[in-house]
């Protein structure tokens, strides 16, 4: 029996795939266990859904082009690396050449670090890296749980073909110093700094991001 109709059938569902885009969400950590209970019997409640890019809008414009696959990290509001790591690497065998990585506040400070620190084993198109803390000089939070990065940042642009950093003026949580700070250790980054993002970019759409998704699949 001829095995061309399978080569065929086989060579369609390649050409069909959907570029994926992994987004990695944001989260907090704490230096001890009390200051983290205290958070929790204090932080503001509401059973209001609230609407931001980083929900439903990010699939709903998405969706027609890409693979979006939103992993729920461990442990998002008392963060540890390690656990993250763990948690990461267990999707990569899951992941296509050509993929494009997302990560928001702390989410991108875990790929900053991760992708300076390990060759990744896939191409990556693309990385956006959205108000990614640099250091513990934080507004009102405290950046630990292994989260500190390495004075060597090279690996990290040589581990994609186009690495964007985004940061805003008007940020309460991540001071917009920190993208002085990325810039020093990046030579090959392109970062952007808009001036109103709704503070730690909590708008509830992000169309600049959208465009620029949109065009590394036109390339």
């Amino acid at each position: 029996m001829s095995s061309k109709p399978y080569v065929k059938t086989w060579n369609s569902r390649i050409k069909m795939a959907k570029p994926q885009i992994l987004f990695i969400h944001g989260g907090m950590t704490f230096k001890t266990r009390k200051d983290y209970l205290k958070y929790l019997k204090t932080r503001e409640i509401s059973i209001q859904k609230k609407k931001k890019w980083n929900y439903e809008y990010l699939n709903e414009k998405l969706s027609k082009d890409f693979e979006v696959i939103k992993p729920q990290m461990p442990l998002k509001e008392n963060a540890k690396y390690e656990e993250w790591k763990i948690h990461f690497e267990r999707h990569i065998p899951l992941l296509r050449h050509n993929l494009i990585l997302i990560g928001s506040s702390l989410g991108g400070i875990f790929l900053a670090k991760y992708l300076s620190e390990n060759k990744f084993p896939k191409k990556i198109r693309s990385v956006y890296l959205i108000a990614p803390p640099y250091d513990n000089t934080l507004s009102e939070e405290d950046l630990v749980g292994g989260f500190r990065l390495k004075k060597d940042l090279s690996l990290l642009e040589k581990n994609t073909k186009k690495l964007v950093l985004m940061f805003s003026k008007d940020d309460d949580v991540v001071p917009v110093q920190h993208a002085e700070k990325y810039k020093k250790k990046l030579s090959q980054a392109s970062i952007i700094i808009y001036d109103d993002k709704k503070g730690h970019f909590q708008t509830e759409t992000f169309p600049e991001l959208i465009r620029m998704l949109k065009q590394d699949i036109r390339k």
